[in-house]
Parts: structure tokens; sequence; C-alpha cells
């Protein structure tokens, strides 16, 4: 199947997901061009073997280089002081004006977040998208651009869960600690940073994958029944809750089940993490926070 193998690619957003990916397209051997407005950043890559590009997407950028395969895996950066359309969409414009003609697969890692469902129903890629917030709002605006700007053939859309694994636990400091956790009975979709990156790699070689693909694992989890099986694990207290504030609480009226159906039917059973239960074992050995 996976037939269409990418030999040049470059990544916008190198952070927690995108240099997981440009380490697995490195081990293939791939020419891989990594975006970076940081010094320390671009010296990293060079050190990766990777090829840094200084740009900033906030403004117009150069020509950027001979790719056929594009990964945007930018995050929203508050520091930075722009806003998030800033960034998530007039700034994927402007990398899409400075792209070669030989781009022939372009991947955007959106956001379960662009479905609101609070009934706690099962959605997939059929599902009516309403975002509630401003960031899962930009991702589906930046989706309509990427779909007016590329061809079926070239966009591949995914929407990611939670992305979650070593070094991003989340609150597990607090349940530690015993401290209450900002938590609702909704449930929780969660797909490990690992796995997402093989999604990745698979979606660049695959010769005709569909345009939309929700990532998530498994079995999605009630967000309590998450936190009590990390307390379990780590050895702590079982988790006093607390309503959660914003932005949490914009996060936590959302109660959905996202289907991963169809990352199935296409990879087939790809996942080494397939429940969180999975994810939490792989997380406490590499951060050694077992108990």
């Amino acid at each position: 199947m996976m037939t269409n193998s990418p030999r040049c690619a470059l990544i916008a957003g190198c952070g927690y997901l995108g240099s997981r990916v440009a380490k697995i397209w490195s081990r293939q051997q791939l020419s891989v061009h990594a975006v970076t407005r940081s010094d320390d950043r671009a010296a990293e890559f060079s050190r990766q073997g990777w090829r840094p590009i200084k740009a900033d997407f906030t403004h117009t950028v150069a020509a950027l280089p001979e790719v056929d395969t594009v990964l945007w895996a930018v995050g929203f950066d508050r520091a930075a002081g722009y806003e998030i359309e800033e960034i998530f969409v007039d700034g994927l414009q402007r990398c899409c004006d400075a792209l070669p003609a030989s781009v022939r697969r372009f991947i955007y890692v959106s956001s379960t977040g662009v479905y609101s469902q609070s009934d706690g129903e099962w959605i997939d890629e059929s599902s009516v998208c309403a975002p509630q917030r401003p960031a899962a709002a930009a991702c589906l605006a930046a989706e309509k651009l990427l779909a007016d700007r590329f061809s079926k053939q070239q966009l591949v859309v995914l929407r990611a869960a939670g992305l979650y694994g070593p070094g991003r636990l989340p609150h597990v400091e607090l349940i530690r600690r015993g401290d209450p956790v900002p938590a609702a009975d909704g449930y929780l979709n969660l797909i490990h940073v690992d796995d997402a990156a093989r999604i990745v790699g698979l979606t660049a070689a695959h010769p005709s994958p569909p345009r939309l693909i929700c990532v998530s694992d498994d079995e999605p989890c009630t967000r309590g029944d998450y936190y009590r099986e990390l307390a379990r694990r780590i050895g702590a207290p079982p988790p006093q809750f607390t309503a959660p504030a914003p932005p949490a609480a914009d996060r936590a009226s959302s109660n959905k089940k996202v289907s991963n159906r169809l990352l199935r039917e296409v990879y087939g059973q790809v996942l080494s993490y397939p429940t969180f239960r999975d994810g939490i074992d792989n997380i406490l050995r590499a951060d050694g926070t077992e108990s």
C-alpha cells in the first residue's frame, strides 16, 4: 500500500509532534527542512541533521525550497504576542504562497476541537463542526483555506485528539501533591504523540489517503476515569475534583467520543498505545516517575 514515499520534506512547527516526525523521516533517509524563528532551535536542528530554515510566517517569507511533502504542525505560543488567526490562518497563507510547485502532499494537523458536541455522542469525519473556542475556529478556517488551495490528492487534514506523551502528562504533579484537579464528567479523547507521529509518516507515504482523518486512540474515557487511573499508577491518593475555570471550562463543555474507525480502516492496527492506560505506562517509564 505504501508506494508513494516522500523524498524531501518541510516541517512548519517542528516541536513536540513535528520533531518526532522529523526523526522518523531522517531515519528513512529523507531530506528534512525544519522552519524556525529561533537561532538556538536552528542550531539544534542542524545538530539533528536537519536543514533549518529561518522564517517567520507572521511576515512575508522568501521562496521555500523544493520539497514534495509539507507538514504543518504549528502550535500557538501565547507568549509570542500574536493573535491566533495571525498564526493559524494568515501565517499558513504566507507559507502556502512561498511553497514550490513540487509539493505533492500537504499534511495539516488540525484538532478534534472543531467539533463541539456536548452530549457524549460518537463523532467522526462526517459530524457537524461548530467550534466554540478561538483556536478551534482558527483550525477550521485553516482547513477551508487549504481545501481551496490544494487538490484532493494533495491535501490531508489530520484532526488530532489531545496529544500526550513523555514530558506531557496533564496534571500529574497536582495529583501527586493531592491538590484538586479541574475535571468534568465529559469524555476525554487522546492520542499518544508517538502514534500521531507514525500516522503522519504513513499519511505522507500513502498513495491516496482520505482527505480528512480523525486521529484518536481506541478508547475515549471520562476525565474522572483518566485522573483516577493516573493517581493509581503513580501511587497517589484518589484525586479530588474541582470545577474547571476558563479556559479549561470551555474545553470541559465539549463532551464527545471521537471514532477512529476510518483511521483503522486506512492504516490497520498501527497504534502502539491504543488506550490511555497503555500510554500512561509508557510515559511513566520514560519520565522515570513510576511509584
